[in-house]
C-alpha cells in the first residue's frame, strides 16, 4: 500500500513538472514570431530605402512628367546618373520634385535623393510664370541649375557637388536689374563668404563697387536646400547698403 502512495506522489509532481514545462515554452515561440516579424519588417524597409529601377521612368508615377533632366557623372564613379525634374500633369501650381539617380555598375539605377524644396515654384499665385527659362546640366561632377529672368525674380545660379557621399550646395549667383543700378550677389557657404558686386548704370563710364562679407559657413544637403531662402537669409544677415 504504501509503494501505491509513493507511485502516485511521484506520478503527481512528474505531471505538474510537464505542465510547467509546457506554459515556459509559450512565451519562447511568441518571442520567436515578433523576431521574425521584426526582421521582415527591416528587409521591407531596406528595400524601401533603396529603391531600383532599369530606367528613370520606373521612378514616376501616373500623375507626373519629366520636365527637365539632365546625365552626367555626379558621383565621380565613371558611370552616367540622371537628374529628373518632375511635376505634375493636371496642377501646375503644385510643387515640382527633383530626383538623384545615381547609376550601378549593372546598368539600373537607384534613387539617392529627392527634394520638393530645391526647385522653385513655376508659377506665381496669379499664374504668371516666375521664371522665363529653367535649366539643369551636370558638368564635372557639378550638377546646376540656373533660373533666368529679366523681371524682379532676377537671375539664380546654384550649384550642388557630392562631398563625402552628401549632395552639398557649394555656390549661389544672382543677378538683378534694377532702376539706376545693376546688382550681383556671390554666396560660397562651404567657406562662408558673401560678396556684393554694383554696377551704376546713372553714369556713363558704369562704375562699379565689391563688397565683401565673411558670415558663418554652412553645409547645405540637397534635400533640404531652397536656394532663394538660402540667398535671401543671408543677405539680410550683412549689412549691404
Amino acid at each position: 500500500m504504501k509503494k501505491i502512495i509513493s507511485i502516485l506522489i511521484l506520478s503527481f509532481f512528474v505531471i505538474n513538472s510537464c505542465d510547467r514545462d509546457k506554459k515556459a515554452t509559450h512565451p519562447q515561440n511568441h518571442i520567436s514570431k515578433e523576431a521574425k516579424n521584426d526582421s521582415l519588417q527591416n528587409r521591407e524597409s531596406q528595400q524601401e530605402t533603396f529603391k531600383t529601377g532599369k530606367e528613370p521612368l520606373d521612378f514616376i508615377t501616373k500623375d507626373e512628367e519629366i520636365q527637365y533632366e539632365a546625365e552626367g557623372d555626379l558621383n565621380h564613379d565613371e558611370l552616367t546618373d540622371k537628374v529628373l525634374v518632375l511635376r505634375k500633369k493636371s496642377d501646375t501650381l503644385a510643387k515640382r520634385k527633383v530626383l538623384i539617380l545615381l547609376k550601378n555598375n549593372d546598368k539600373t539605377y537607384r534613387l539617392d535623393i529627392t527634394s520638393e524644396k530645391v526647385f522653385p515654384d513655376e508659377y506665381n499665385e496669379a499664374g504668371y510664370k516666375m521664371h522665363d527659362t529653367e535649366d539643369i546640366s551636370i558638368d564635372q561632377g557639378n550638377l546646376h541649375i540656373n533660373l533666368y529672368d529679366i523681371g524682379p525674380n532676377g537671375n539664380q545660379f546654384s550649384t550642388f557637388k557630392y562631398i563625402n557621399g552628401k549632395l552639398i550646395l557649394t555656390y549661389i549667383e544672382t543677378y538683378n536689374m534694377g532702376a539706376g543700378s545693376h546688382s550681383a550677389l556671390n554666396y560660397e557657404p562651404l567657406k562662408g563668404r558673401l560678396t556684393q558686386e554694383t554696377v551704376s548704370t546713372m553714369e556713363e563710364n558704369t562704375p562699379s563697387t565689391t563688397k565683401t562679407f565673411q558670415v558663418k559657413k554652412e553645409s547645405y544637403l540637397f534635400e533640404k536646400a531652397s536656394p532663394e531662402d538660402i540667398i535671401r537669409k543671408v543677405y539680410h544677415s550683412v549689412s549691404i547698403d
